[in-house]
């Protein structure tokens, strides 16, 4: 681990906004509309983590195959295989097999218990939920404020570095639709912003994080060879 117990986030130019990275055990909701590369950045993260900081992870898709994700994140520049023993993929479909024979567990309780599980056989430090509303869905919240508050609580126990992603629509200010914005450890914002009739910017900002003095500010994010990157906006 960074001596300053801090998780870097590998994207070049923006762990110096961060004071050096996210701090070592923060939940953090990664927000944004479809197309801003939130997946692939977090993936990123545990990626670079794995290779340069020897950190073991899991990577929980609820939304994509892992043969489809595979795929994509090998053409993005980063083959999962490079970490295989470090960080684990697994996609709800094996999620949804142990629930075969538990019809008196709810498939929140099952997921729970999956994640507990791979925590206790690799003791990870880092996992990624991808993404929170899916999971919110499968796991038919009834009182959606407190049974997120209760989920955040249960993450942050883990003791590990957890990305939870979630999905904004165009122009939505909030980042969270049941207080997690609020209970959250840090925020990271990407959105597409349009610059003229004929170009489309991705940005990216950490609106808070808490233990680490942090710029406001939004970047210009890029994405090349594997490799992601921020500038400074210039003023249009």
């Amino acid at each position: 681990m960074d001596s300053n117990g801090r998780v870097k986030t590998y994207i070049q130019g923006f762990d110096d906004k961060l004071s050096g990275g996210i701090p070592d055990g923060s939940v953090v909701l990664v927000a944004g509309e479809p197309g801003t590369l939130k997946s692939t950045a977090v993936f990123s993260i545990m990626y670079n983590n794995a290779m340069k900081e020897n950190r073991s992870g899991i990577f929980i898709s609820l939304e994509q195959g892992r043969e489809s994700l595979v795929r994509h994140l090998k053409g993005m520049g980063m083959d999962p295989k490079d970490i295989e023993d470090k960080v684990s993929i697994v996609d709800l479909s094996v999620i949804r097999k142990n629930l075969d024979g538990m019809s008196n567990r709810t498939w929140l309780d099952i997921f729970k218990m999956y994640a507990q599980n791979m925590k206790n056989a690799l003791d990870f430090q880092m996992m990624a939920i991808d993404s929170l509303p899916v999971l919110e869905v499968m796991a038919k919240f009834q009182s959606p404020r407190e049974e997120m508050f209760q989920l955040f609580e249960w993450v942050k126990s883990l003791n590990a570095t957890t990305f939870i992603i979630s999905e904004m629509g165009a122009g939505e200010t909030h980042y969270g639709k049941h207080g997690e914005e609020f209970i959250a450890d840090g925020i990271i914002h990407v959105k597409m912003e349009c610059v003229d009739d004929a170009n489309i910017q991705r940005r990216i900002r950490c609106v808070k994080m808490r233990g680490a003095a942090h710029s406001p500010n939004y970047y210009l994010l890029m994405f090349q060879n594997g490799i992601f990157q921020v500038t400074r906006v210039i003023a249009e």
